[in-house]
């Protein structure tokens, strides 16, 4: 097996129960080894008081993204520690698109990268995800 088909057959397994980037809308753009592209139309309802995109959603957003990073190599990974900066808003009407992207996998951990953007290219926010391999598979392989 390709470590491209190991990344598409492990997102495909974690997209079957991600109910959460479901309900917010979001699409799998891409997926590859240590490497995911999701993104999803910012609404109305994801508007705060300011009429702008609620952080907590561009959040979500980059953290789905690096989920399906780091789960990419058919190994259970979580969130061990995540950091946003928020650069530029996300505007109503646009699509947001977050950029994931293995920076390293050393043992049991890993750092990601995942770069937010809007309609416009601009920046709308930087992500550093770390994540911790647990115990378990997104699906059995044939390992002979």
């Amino acid at each position: 097996m390709t470590p491209q088909e190991r990344a598409e057959r492990s997102a495909a397994a974690m997209w079957a129960n991600d109910r959460a980037s479901k309900w917010l809308g979001m699409t799998m753009d891409a997926v590859g080894p240590g490497t995911c592209t999701m993104s999803f139309d910012v609404q109305d309802h994801h508007l705060n008081g300011h009429s702008i995109c609620h952080g907590g959603y561009i959040f979500t957003l980059a953290d789905s993204a690096f989920a399906f990073a780091c789960n990419s190599h058919n190994r259970f990974a979580v969130a061990q520690q995540n950091q946003i900066t928020f650069l530029s808003p996300g505007r109503g009407g646009e699509r947001l698109v977050a950029v994931a992207h293995e920076v390293s996998l050393s043992g049991r951990s890993g750092v990601y990268d995942v770069e937010v953007t809007g309609a416009d290219s601009r920046q709308v926010a930087l992500f550093r995800g770390l994540s911790r391999i647990i115990k378990g598979e997104h699906f059995e392989e044939d390992l002979s």
